[in-house]
């Protein structure tokens, strides 16, 4: 009895057993440029409003590439209010760490907060720290941990300023660095809120203005 002869492999066909598996398609996606796609869509809606259709229209991302590469919703968003937190400290560092006479710091940080908070697209978006502060932190204690140190850091930067211009003189000896630093922050979160809400940029430099003049004294 004649075997048949098995039919020749094709040049451009794989061998099946043996062959190791074709690896899978390339991403076609920069997680960095997704993520920051994710956060500007959650600083404009918030997390409830934003489906996870809207997520992936935002970063061209399927939604089981947004589960492997960023996790659930919740996850998006803490990683979203991350890279917010690590970006708004880079902007700011600067303008802590240089040696400049107090008004003129305060006047700087003011200045750049409004920046950051009148930007977007679509209209100002505010900080995301305060909107999150107003809907997630309070029922997600994980995301209230966070804001809580986002609150406490920003407190702590403004109180080492303070220290140091009432060390230089720039403050009488009965200025308390502390709340002036609550103060100072106080303030910040108030613009971010107005700011949302579309108040002009002249009058919250109108209340920036005021603020400074209570916390380090009205210019002769």
């Amino acid at each position: 009895m004649v075997q048949k002869s098995k039919p020749p492999i094709a040049a451009n066909e794989p061998e099946r057993r043996g062959q190791p598996k074709r690896r899978g398609r390339p991403r076609a996606y920069e997680p960095d440029v997704a993520l920051g796609k994710a956060l500007d869509l959650f600083r404009k809606q918030g997390f409830a409003a934003t489906s996870l259709d809207d997520l992936s229209a935002a970063t061209g991302m399927n939604r089981p590439s947004l589960y492997g590469a960023f996790g659930d919703k919740r996850e998006l968003y803490i990683k979203s209010y991350q890279r917010y937190r690590e970006e708004a400290r880079a902007s700011m560092a600067a303008i802590f760490r240089e040696e400049m006479p107090l008004r003129q710091r305060l006047e700087r940080i003011f200045a750049s907060a409004l920046n950051i908070y009148l930007s977007g697209e679509t209209g100002p978006r505010g900080c995301f720290t305060v909107v999150t502060a107003a809907s997630e932190a309070v029922g997600d204690p994980e995301i209230r941990a966070m804001v809580l140190d986002g609150l406490s850091e920003l407190d702590k930067a403004f109180a080492s300023c303070f220290r140091r211009a009432k060390e230089k003189g720039e403050l009488p000896e009965n200025a308390d660095p502390l709340v002036l630093a609550q103060i100072a922050s106080a303030t910040v979160h108030s613009i971010a809120i107005r700011s949302r809400a579309r108040v002009s940029r002249k009058e919250l430099e109108a209340i920036v203005k005021g603020a400074i003049d209570l916390m380090v004294g009205a210019k002769e």
